[in-house]
């Protein structure tokens, strides 16, 4: 996978800070203050191993970032009438306690879709925006890829826990349900971000096989 770099913003009780947010799909970095934070999560980001004292600079909750706001735009790729265009995702994640939320946009043909103002995760913010879309347009991210699942168990994170399995192309597409998930568990590729896009993308099934245990997109049974 090759590193995208989205623009953004960085924001606390100390002031408001250009920042730069790196990604290679799975580990997002992020430098603030002449500190740099990872993670693989975007409510997951804390200083790396070696990083000067952060005394003073940043509230950290449980050694990540928090009471914070970080706000960024980034290329999304869209499907329309056969063919791939690009479209502009903003997003807002606001992590001040005790009650965060995320609000996401996305900009293409001169209209803006949003989610809830208050969205849980990635996953079920990029649904509402799938939900609102013209008919024929698709978002071509990894939450909406055939070849992606959540571990088949109650709940999920803000961002990051998304398995991939395009290393097991044909034996995903015939999985329908948790038990079919479960076995194909230990041959996934890895976890990547909601947001992210490969060139293995194809679009996922509205029903039946291959829609594995999360179901078809936008309908989630996670």
């Amino acid at each position: 996978m090759t590193d995208e770099s989205w623009a953004g913003w960085y924001r606390d009780r100390q002031g408001s800070d250009a920042v730069i947010l790196t990604t290679d799909g799975q580990q997002l970095r992020l430098r603030i203050r002449g500190i740099d934070f990872e993670g693989e999560s975007f409510d997951g980001l804390a200083p790396v191993a070696g990083a000067p004292p952060t005394d003073g600079l940043f509230a950290l909750v449980d050694g990540a970032l928090g009471d914070c706001v970080l706000e960024w735009d980034l290329p999304l790729p869209v499907l329309w009438d056969g063919a791939v265009h690009q479209a502009t995702l903003s997003c807002l994640l606001s992590l001040r306690r005790p009650d965060p939320y995320l609000y996401l946009e996305l900009q293409f043909g001169g209209a803006a879709y949003g989610s809830r103002r208050a969205e849980s995760d990635f996953a079920s913010a990029l649904a509402t925006i799938q939900r609102v879309l013209p008919p024929g347009v698709r978002l071509q991210t990894c939450i909406a890829c055939a070849f992606s699942d959540y571990f088949p168990a109650p709940g999920r994170g803000l961002s990051g826990g998304l398995a991939c399995f395009r290393g097991a192309k044909d034996a995903y597409r015939g999985a329908a349900g948790e038990g079919d998930v479960l076995d194909l568990w230990d041959r996934r590729t890895g976890f990547v971000q909601e947001v992210w896009s490969c060139r293995e993308y194809e679009p996922r099934p509205d029903h039946g096989a291959g829609t594995g245990h999360r179901g078809a997109f936008p309908l989630e049974l996670a």
